[in-house]
């Protein structure tokens, strides 16, 4: 017997029930997209810093990513300062691992990334860019006719976080295997 995380639909928060998924542990992913970031003159896109509207909005994000996700385990985080700057705004603690393969990923690359997960994490963080993050969230969602999925393929603003859970290890992801639980928008 595992336990099974569920959306409460009032306020978004997880509620937590018994089910038995043949010894397989939940795996839940949350992928998050750095927040605004500024464009001062002369600096390298890698190096953009955070505009004070994404620190705000990260902030936000890692006050829901306490209160209405499970615990994160570890974070795979893009080398980019803003993704760096967001991650810390968050004030998530996990164990992170910068990574230069989240920056321009595309999907294809990012499942593979995430794919090479211990089973021991039951809650994987990545912070990341567009287009890869939605374009990602849209592929590992099995449930793409959900209210979650349309919000997330018209738009997938700064600072917003897709939570999508697994009934498998994280080495059998791919498309279409997990199901969008949440797209949240901290504002």
């Amino acid at each position: 017997m595992v336990t099974q995380l569920s959306v409460c639909l009032e306020c978004d928060c997880y509620l937590t029930a018994a089910r038995d998924y043949g010894g397989l542990m939940v795996a839940t992913l949350i992928l998050m997209r750095h927040g605004k970031s500024a464009y001062p003159d002369n600096v390298d896109d890698h190096a953009r810093p955070l505009a004070p509207r994404g620190e705000r909005e990260a902030a936000l994000a890692g006050d829901w990513l306490r209160t209405a996700a499970p615990p994160i385990d570890a974070v795979r985080c893009s080398t980019a300062e803003r993704t760096r700057q967001t991650l810390r705004a968050t004030g998530i603690t996990a164990p992170v691992e910068y990574t230069d393969d989240i920056y321009d990923a595309n999907p294809h690359t990012l499942m593979e990334l995430i794919g090479l997960t211990d089973d021991s994490i039951s809650t994987l963080l990545v912070v990341g860019h567009v287009p890869g993050i939605p374009w990602t969230a849209w592929e590992l969602a099995g449930n793409r006719e959900s209210e979650q999925a349309t919000e997330l393929s018209r738009k997938f603003p700064t600072s917003a976080l897709a939570v999508l859970e697994f009934e498998r290890p994280w080495a059998q992801l791919g498309p279409g295997t997990g199901e969008l639980t949440v797209f949240h928008v901290p504002r």
